[in-house]
């Protein structure tokens, strides 16, 4: 596991955010780099981190795949107890697609720390891209013992909103949509949204959602 990347607002914070990337791309990414910076816009501190394959990549150890996400639950409970060492106060937890994937997993488990609050999903993957007939991803958010957010573009290919109206998720489960984005929230070239509004839009959410559970015992 690499070394954390910290994203400071330039006052006071109101909430910090332990985010880990996607399957393919590392964690700063422009897409994680935008989000880091748009949460700090929003007086929320930002702690990003990788899991071993892609910090792997960066020593000459070649384009791993991921393993199974199951797998590296493990990994994000170790950057979540390193996280809560180096911060005072309540701690929210997510990630980029697999990333938010694991750390719905981790929101399942009993032994997650009290200081953890809930859990913010940037694009959470239902199902494999453009195969809404594949098996669902819906265990991990069924068993969430933490509110869970998941920001999700409108089309996206891996669960979008008309694919999603179907499906029925615990309370503590809330979707909220991005006008005509997709995976990255990247809407199309006609559509009156653009990528960095959606994003700062979803950052605008997350500290919110962060505000609303921050005080939950």
């Amino acid at each position: 596991m690499t070394e954390f990347i910290w994203t400071h607002p330039s006052t006071a914070s109101t909430a910090t955010v332990l985010l880990a990337h996607g399957a393919g791309a590392p964690m700063d990414s422009t897409f994680m780099e935008k989000m880091a910076a748009s949460l700090a816009a929003e007086g929320v501190s930002v702690v990003r981190f990788e899991f071993g394959y892609m910090a792997q990549r960066r020593t000459g150890g070649g384009k791993r795949l991921p393993p199974k996400a199951e797998r590296l639950v493990g990994e994000f409970q170790t950057a979540l107890q390193m996280a809560l060492q180096q911060i005072d106060g309540p701690l929210f937890i997510g990630g980029k697609s697999m990333g938010g994937r694991v750390a719905v997993m981790l929101a399942g488990g009993a032994s997650l720390p009290t200081r953890v609050r809930g859990v913010c999903v940037v694009g959470y993957p239902f199902h494999p891209t453009g195969k809404p007939d594949a098996p669902w991803r819906l265990a991990p958010l069924e068993a969430a013992r933490r509110p869970v957010l998941v920001l999700q573009g409108e089309r996206d290919p891996f669960g979008s909103k008309a694919e999603l109206t179907a499906i029925e998720l615990p309370e503590v489960i809330a979707i909220s949509y991005l006008d005509d984005g997709n995976h990255d929230f990247g809407p199309r070239g006609k559509s009156p949204a653009t990528l960095d509004g959606n994003i700062a839009e979803a950052a605008r959410r997350i500290k919110r959602f962060a505000s609303e559970h921050a005080a939950s015992s």
